[in-house]
């Protein structure tokens, strides 16, 4: 039934989240009892006397607490706080069982139903109090809990856009996944394992003759490594010349590529110099001649490129060298090989090598060996999509990796008859 108005007292302050009191007992002369103590203490109290007549009242209202008898007619008490546990509602409802059972095999069945605190009958007013006092406290720490979660989900989802943001702006940073320069063909493959990674991959040619091919892996995951990568594509930029510090201007117009292992150096020079970065990053990159199929090339700390043969033999390439913004003053040895027409090259992060295989173990260089054989017919992108693929049915996470993974596969036809370098 509906309380009188008139006979609520304001709620006390000292109580802000627990005002609201539903009060259910078969019993008018406990219901009585029961409702003057409350509103003595100046609680909001409704009143109903049977369990179905308080779960048709919870409909109207949101009890911040429920006093319920145990032992009623229909429904009893157990059932009842099973069906309000059950409602769907904003906050957390307090529930006390007042009974005259006291074994614990009960009092389990009275926690597991959804119970908070039981009373016995006949009820003490101090301990009735204390009881109430104790539900006020634990609803409001579950009320600062929940504005807490709040705040953070809030948080969390303008975390989430920027972050979408910046995969977006890491993308375009990539714009192009092939291309096909006539003399040689160069494909990219950027998989980060989050919103945004720490591999970077590209390509840039200064004239119709040569290919500069890229592959970068900064140390870390996440945002600081993605404003890496985004630093060093500013350096290695294709659409700007002028600022790629890996060509230079010879005559007036001629551009020409800088010697690999300079380029390293130069990296090098200018990330260790800056004392506020102190991540790292390893580098493959090569330089191809269209013309003789001639590959020059630097291994900064990266994995061993992979020379895939026009007839399906390989090799790796290099053993290895100092990461770049590791120390200072690191010079990098330059390593040359001759590609014939139908080799292809493939740089790649240790994201494809290091990765954890569903037995435990790491996929490794012989284990990328026998997924490049499986991907042998297929050129371009469709090498690379077919590699990451089945790379991904061999690890524990599936699709999801636990690195970045990124690739680049530069593939030499060698300039067509009559033109030359």
């Amino acid at each position: 039934m509906q309380p009188n108005t008139a006979d609520i007292i304001t709620p006390s302050p000292s109580s802000p989240h627990l005002r609201r009191i539903l009060v259910v007992d078969d019993s008018v002369v406990q219901l009585k009892i029961l409702s003057a103590m409350l509103k003595r203490w100046g609680f909001e109290v409704w009143q109903a006397e049977s369990a179905e007549e308080a779960l048709e009242l919870c409909e109207q209202v949101v009890p911040d607490a429920v006093l319920s008898d145990w032992m009623m007619p229909g429904m009893d008490g157990l059932e009842f706080c099973r069906r309000f546990r059950a409602l769907r509602r904003d906050n957390y409802g307090y529930f006390i069982l007042l009974t005259s059972k006291s074994e614990k095999g009960e009092v389990a069945a009275g926690l597991d139903a959804g119970a908070d605190d039981f009373l016995t009958k006949p009820v003490n007013s101090n301990e009735l109090r204390a009881r109430i006092n104790a539900g006020a406290r634990i609803l409001e720490m579950e009320r600062k809990l929940t504005d807490t979660l709040g705040k953070l989900q809030g948080a969390y989802d303008a975390i989430d856009r920027d972050l979408r943001q910046a995969r977006t702006i890491q993308q375009a940073l990539v714009p192009r996944r092939h291309h096909d320069y006539g003399g040689a063909r160069v494909s990219l493959l950027l998989k980060p394992c989050g919103h945004v990674g720490g591999d970077l991959v590209g390509f840039f040619s200064p004239n119709k003759f040569g290919v500069g091919v890229y592959s970068i892996d900064v140390s870390g995951h996440g945002i600081t490594s993605a404003l890496m990568t985004a630093r060093v594509a500013g350096y290695l930029g294709g659409d700007f010349p002028d600022q790629n510090i890996a060509l230079e201007r010879r005559f007036e117009k001629l551009v020409a590529f800088s010697p690999p292992e300079e380029v390293a150096r130069r990296l090098n020079d200018r990330l260790s110099a800056d004392p506020g970065v102190l991540e790292y990053l390893t580098m493959g990159y090569a330089i191809i001649d269209m013309g003789t199929g001639r590959v020059r090339l630097v291994q900064a700390g990266h994995p061993p490129p992979l020379l895939i043969h026009a007839n399906g033999s390989m090799e790796y390439i290099g053993n290895g060298g100092l990461p770049i913004g590791l120390v200072p003053d690191v010079s990098y040895d330059r390593i040359e090989i001759e590609m014939q027409p139908g080799d292809r090259l493939l740089i790649y992060s240790d994201g494809i090598t290091e990765a954890t295989l569903k037995n435990g173990e790491m996929l490794d260089q012989s284990g990328l060996v026998d997924l490049v054989r499986q991907c042998s017919g297929a050129l371009g992108t469709e090498f690379l999509d077919d590699l990451y693929w089945r790379l991904s049915q061999l690890t524990r996470g599936g699709i999801i990796l636990e690195d970045d993974v990124s690739a680049a596969l530069l593939e030499f036809d060698g300039l067509p008859a009559g033109q030359t370098a």
